[in-house]
């Protein structure tokens, strides 16, 4: 019998691409003979508790829709172990599997709920390493008198949205500009909603595709 599986993804903010982690879910999927039954997402910070489509999952578990959930990686899930563990408890307890992609790790068996604790203990205490670095970084720079952010691109901003929204694509106005995809996507944003709040209607050159992701 087909086993039926739910896909989870998350991205951190609207620039990043969900995609990216639903392709190589619906790969796992077909490679292990599982039914998709549902792909739910979410943008967002995953220190959030609450999130739509994280909360939609878990009530369709209750409704017994699925008997796996796949996931790109743990830090999708959450970013605290209580938190993490909160959600794979529940669904250990509704008798559904946890499978991570990332770690190649999934919750049906003993060793495979060891190591889950054990990861996601590291991951948390790597994330909150990091924190402090920035943190304490950030103050040796505010008691030198440095500027703090990032240093702003040398570009034509103004010539780089004209491209972009003349037909070029993400990633040929990047390479041309020498930015990422994700600064061309903010670049235009921006552009346009200056256009709006002076003009109060704005008609860009062309409509971007939806599907035109950030890697």
């Amino acid at each position: 019998m087909t086993k039926k599986a739910a896909i989870y993804a998350r991205v951190s903010t609207p620039d990043q691409c969900v995609e990216n982690q639903l392709y190589q879910l619906r790969e796992m999927a077909a490679r292990r003979g599982y039914e998709i039954v549902h792909e739910y997402t979410d943008v967002g910070s995953g220190s959030k508790a609450r999130r739509a489509g994280l909360d939609a999952l878990l009530a369709d578990a209750h409704r017994r829709k699925f008997s796996i959930v796949l996931v790109a990686a743990f830090d999708r899930v959450a970013r605290s172990v209580k938190h993490f563990l909160s959600i794979v408890d529940e669904l250990n307890d509704l008798g559904i599997e946890f499978v991570s992609a990332r770690e190649n790790i999934d919750t049906s068996g003993a060793m495979g709920r060891m190591f889950v604790t054990l990861i996601s203990s590291i991951a948390e205490l790597e994330r909150s390493i990091i924190i402090e670095r920035i943190k304490a970084g950030m103050r040796r720079r505010r008691l030198e008198g440095l500027p703090m952010g990032r240093a702003p691109l040398a570009i034509d901003r103004s010539a780089l949205v004209h491209d972009r929204l003349s037909g070029m694509s993400l990633t040929q106005v990047s390479k041309k500009y020498a930015v990422s995809r994700a600064s061309v996507v903010r670049f235009t944003r921006t552009a346009m909603k200056g256009e709006c709040t002076q003009a109060g209607e704005f008609r860009p050159a062309m409509v971007l595709a939806p599907a035109e992701c950030i890697a």
